[in-house]
C-alpha cells in the first residue's frame, strides 16, 4: 500500500512559499501607506516642501540684495553714497559740516 504521506510533504513548502510571499506583500503594503515615503507622509512631505520654497524664496530676496550692495562697492566703480554711509555707520566719522544729532533709546 501507498501512503500519501508524500503528498503532503510536498505541499507544504508549496504552502510555506504561498504564505511567505503573502507575508512580503503585505509588509510592502503597510509601507506603502505607513512608510517614511508612504500616503500618510505624503501631506507632510507637501507641507515641508512648501515650507522650504517659501523659505528659498527669502533667501532668493537677500541674494539679490546682498549682489547689489557687492556690486555698488566695487572697489573698481564703488557707489559714493553706499561707501560714505558705510564709513558713517561703521566707523563713526562724519564731514566737518555734518551735525551728529545721538537720539538715546
Amino acid at each position: 500500500m501507498v501512503r500519501k504521506r508524500h503528498s503532503l510533504r510536498f505541499s507544504l513548502p508549496e504552502r510555506r512559499a504561498d504564505a511567505i510571499a503573502l507575508v512580503g506583500l503585505l509588509a510592502l503594503a503597510g509601507l506603502a501607506i505607513a512608510g517614511p515615503s508612504g500616503l500618510f507622509a505624503w501631506s507632510e512631505n507637501l507641507r515641508l516642501s512648501e515650507a522650504r520654497q517659501a523659505r528659498l524664496a527669502v533667501l532668493e530676496a537677500e541674494h539679490g540684495e546682498l549682489k547689489n550692495r557687492v556690486d555698488l562697492l566695487d572697489p573698481e566703480h564703488a557707489d559714493p553714497d553706499l561707501a560714505g554711509e558705510l564709513v558713517r555707520s561703521e566707523m563713526g566719522l562724519v564731514h566737518p559740516d555734518e551735525v551728529v544729532i545721538r537720539i538715546d533709546d
